[in-house]
């Protein structure tokens, strides 16, 4: 069965599509924080879902009312009745998948971080560019109201000129680590690195839709507590192209929990914290305030409906593929000699 290949209405188009996504991929995060999200999203479908287990799929595709279901990727993608791939598998095969997609013509949004490393991420991008399909990627916080209003405060202009920026987020060693079935989150060669890979990306890719590129970074990271291959601190500093200096130290074997990101400005500062939903604060002169917003059930929704929005000629999705992979290039600097030794 030959798949047909997808194309995006011209800007401007009054006909709306419904976008039928397959999704490859049916584990943890697609139960409330994504599947859902491209049911309710307006003009979109999930069609059919895919798990190398097929009664998993099969179990999925009944409990969310999912029309057909695999144990094949290339049967998913193949299936004339999915317009466009979510790959929502570990970073390992994020790759594979996307070309896979791109082969078939349809567009393709891929969970994040986008890749191993940012030279996969490279060849995602120029494969997508030669099948002429658009390329996404899940740092669906570019999308969600809360951080949209802290971007919003960092440019009105209430912090004055940004001089720098620091991130801190560590965490103890979970209790449940059992190095003989270590989950895939702490294998570099699934994962790409360790916790640092899989959490720190959202901070550096928010960052950068808030100033822009990094032009340059460098890291140290190493394992101090030995319960896993992986890295367990990092830590570095990088440049902005606009001259805005960061720092930060990821840590995931300290006592307790901190997740901390401080933006400071000419004339005040705002914090705020990556994974809690609480009010940012805002720090200045004149006083105080808090920037709030509701976070939605399902977070990737309102990511999803900006691609949606896209492909039908109705917007800009804010996180592709080329922005994704300078998010992945900071983190490999970061990351230094240990993702060097991966390649």
């Amino acid at each position: 069965m030959k798949a047909c290949r997808f194309h995006r209405l011209p800007r401007g188009e009054q006909a709306m599509r419904t976008i039928r996504w397959g999704m490859i991929g049916c584990g943890d995060v697609t139960e409330v924080k994504s599947g859902p999200g491209f049911q309710k999203a307006r003009n979109s479908a999930l069609t059919a879902v895919m798990r190398r287990n097929g009664d998993l799929a099969h179990d999925y595709a009944s409990r969310h009312e999912v029309p057909a279901w695999y144990d094949s990727a290339e049967a998913l993608v193949a299936d004339p009745r999915v317009d466009a791939v979510y790959v929502a598998t570990p970073p390992a095969s994020h790759k594979e998948y996307t070309l896979l997609a791109a082969k078939a013509g349809k567009p393709v949004y891929v969970e994040k971080p986008m890749a191993l490393n940012s030279g996969e991420c490279h060849q995602m991008i120029a494969a997508c560019r030669a099948a002429d399909v658009p390329l996404f990627v899940a740092y669906y916080r570019r999308a969600l109201p809360r951080f949209r209003k802290i971007k919003d405060a960092v440019e009105s202009g209430v912090l004055g000129e940004i001089r720098f920026v620091t991130v801190t987020l560590y965490e103890p060693v979970s209790q449940d680590i059992n190095p003989e079935r270590l989950p895939w989150r702490l294998i570099p060669e699934i994962a790409g690195g360790g916790l640092f890979a899989d959490l720190a990306c959202h901070t550096l890719d928010f960052l950068d839709f808030v100033f822009g590129p990094i032009s340059s970074a460098v890291g140290t990271s190493v394992n101090q507590a030995g319960c896993y291959r992986a890295e367990d601190l990092v830590s570095g500093t990088f440049v902005f192209e606009r001259g805005v200096v960061g720092s930060g130290l990821w840590c995931f074997s300290a006592f307790e929990k901190m997740d901390r990101n401080e933006i400071v400005g000419t004339k005040g500062r705002i914090t705020f914290s990556t994974f809690g939903t609480e009010p940012a604060q805002v720090v200045t002169k004149a006083g105080a305030f808090e920037v709030s917003a509701e976070t939605p059930m399902h977070v990737h929704q309102p990511l999803i409906q900006s691609i949606v929005d896209e492909l039908n000629g109705e917007g800009v999705c804010p996180s592709s593929g080329e922005s994704a992979v300078r998010t992945t290039r900071v983190m490999d600097a970061l990351l230094g000699d240990r993702i060097s030794a991966r390649h």
